[in-house]
């Protein structure tokens, strides 16, 4: 099986998608910004409703998973996801 790229910015979708969903709100109320810290690893800052929430590398796994679920044909729970800083394009994944 190939391997296929997701994008920062569908990462970013997949988390207003995942937080919308568990907060019973619209994506478009959810502001997240994607974070890389060589002694932490990746996380993510999300704001909802002017509260900030921060979520680490397996929350952000969790929301690409429902976002495979959700929005692709491909099986989350099949899915293996790696999270990658790349120089440019940013914070990526990859399902293998």
């Amino acid at each position: 099986m190939e391997k296929i790229m997701i994008s920062e910015q569908d990462i970013i979708n997949a988390l207003c998608l995942f937080l919308a969903d568990k907060k019973q709100i619209s994506p478009e109320e959810v502001q997240v910004e994607l974070l890389y810290d060589d002694d932490y690893g990746f996380s993510a800052e999300a704001y909802v409703n002017d509260r900030k929430q921060v979520l680490i590398t397996a929350n952000i796994i969790e929301a690409i998973r429902f976002w495979l679920e959700t929005e692709t044909d491909i099986d989350p729970i099949q899915a293996g996801l790696e999270l990658e800083l790349d120089d440019e394009e940013g914070i990526i994944a990859y399902v293998k």
